[in-house]
């Protein structure tokens, strides 16, 4: 199975976003830039946009982010990433989820990494729109390249994955939102697992603007070789909501 085929799997999967009117989707633009002079020159920048769409009966979500750093005119940092998912909701707690992740990381040691999975989640509390627990599982297919060749010859990673997954969301108050994204996709032939994590804190600050500070933690169990199998990330940003 090649790129062309991990592209369509993705393509079907997320159609039914496709099928949202434009015009009732929400969402948030963010910013965050740092850049550092005199003994050490940095440059540090991430962006992300986050679209919702949610009425009776689905609910909607887009994901896209990109990291870039650059330190002493060289670049230390270089990631883009796009998350699609559409729940078809039973009811006001139980969904059909069918989600595409796609990431590009020029420091990973794959060329990309991408995946297709569906399963059944669960919003076991949900207090209001600010205060949720989603709980997912799942199953799907995972497809990756690698820069450089494994010591079998072979540039390419397929293989069937579970998928485990969680976000709560709590809002602190009327202005701020502590939110924790964990998901785990389990590798069934290789037994490969990629765990991510997200703890986030933002706060409004004026109109649609607020501030955010996040912590990204990744783990890959198989990273390839001359690759961390850790990678973190903290970040301050601006968010403009929508």
């Amino acid at each position: 199975m090649g790129l062309k085929q991990a592209t369509a799997i993705t393509a079907i999967l997320v159609s039914p976003l496709a099928a949202a009117d434009a015009r009732d989707w929400e969402g948030e633009a963010e910013l965050g830039v740092l850049k550092t002079t005199g003994n050490t020159e940095e440059t540090n920048v991430n962006g992300r946009l986050g679209l919702i769409h949610e009425v009776t009966k689905w609910r909607n979500s887009g994901d896209f982010r990109s990291v870039y750093s650059e330190a002493e005119d060289e670049t230390t940092a270089e990631r883009y990433r796009a998350e699609l998912e559409t729940n078809y909701k039973f009811d006001e707690h139980q969904y059909l989820f069918l989600r595409g992740g796609y990431e590009d990381d020029r420091f990973s040691g794959y060329d990309f990494q991408s995946s297709a999975t569906t399963g059944y989640g669960n919003r076991f509390l949900n207090w209001n729109d600010r205060t949720f627990l989603d709980l997912s599982a799942g199953l799907g297919y995972r497809f990756n390249k690698l820069e450089e060749p494994d010591e079998d010859g072979n540039r390419e990673e397929e293989e069937a994955i579970a998928r485990l997954a969680a976000q709560f969301d709590y809002g602190l108050s009327e202005t701020s939102l502590f939110r924790q994204k964990l998901s785990s996709e389990i590798g069934l032939d290789e037994n490969n697992v990629i765990t991510e994590s997200e703890t986030s804190i933002q706060a409004s600050i004026v109109g649609n603007l607020s501030m955010k500070v996040a912590y990204r933690v990744k783990h890959v169990s198989d990273a390839p070789p001359d690759s961390d199998d850790t990678d973190t990330e903290t970040s301050i940003s601006v968010l403009y909501g929508f």
